[in-house]
């Protein structure tokens, strides 16, 4: 009869505030069928206020439970050494003069970023040669090229986002969604090092 427990480890958790944590709320878990079901309703942390809204739960901790409950098994971890448990509380309805206000720094912020890198390459005198060179005529304000070129900017924005509104072109992701996951990493690792107690130790503990 195999006599191993295997866990692994999940990377993040989003629990509710005063919720009990249970193991397999926080890793997979294959053991002999005798033990599993008990390994799944182990209860690992309790949240309590004093928890904030981020809890790690070290692989250590996972394994000195296990073993004092079933100290005959072997155990064998796989995968992160942590998890992180996000506690969610219940989000505030959105109120709409402060989307209102967003939004419009947002629409204008973007124009005004648009509008000054243009300016600062000289792309109306840019766009008026091109004109001049494909037409042979000399125009001001070439609208039948500055038309399509602001429609064709708009149109590249949603091919470089992947994105039209919460509809996704493909299932590739777009170089935000990349830099949002990148930027996620760092920060799961930052709190797993600073908010994990057992990460740190100065050499004179006595524990």
């Amino acid at each position: 009869m195999e006599k191993t427990i295997y866990i692994r480890m999940r990377n993040r958790v989003q629990s509710k505030p005063e919720e009990k944590v249970l193991l397999k709320d926080v890793a997979q878990i294959i053991a002999p069928e005798a033990v599993l079901s008990n390994l799944k309703s182990m209860m690992v942390h309790q949240l309590t206020e004093t928890d904030r809204n981020i809890v790690i739960i070290d692989v250590m901790k996972v394994i000195n439970m296990i073993s004092t409950r079933f100290g005959e098994l072997e155990i064998q971890t796989i995968g992160p050494a942590q998890t992180i448990i996000e506690v969610t509380y219940k989000k505030k309805g959105v109120s709409i003069p402060f989307f209102l206000l967003i939004w419009f720094l947002l629409f204008f912020g973007s124009a005004m970023a648009i509008m000054n890198f243009h300016d600062d390459v000289s792309m109306r005198s840019v766009q008026e040669k091109i004109y001049t060179i494909i037409t042979g005529k000399k125009e001001a304000k070439p609208f039948l090229f500055q038309i399509p070129y602001s429609l064709g900017l708009g149109l590249g924005m949603i091919l470089f986002f992947n994105h039209v509104f919460k509809k996704r072109l493909n299932e590739e992701p777009s170089p935000l969604e990349v830099e949002m996951f990148n930027y996620q990493m760092d920060l799961d690792n930052y709190v797993i090092i600073h908010e994990n107690k057992e990460s740190m130790k100065k050499t004179n503990d006595d524990d």
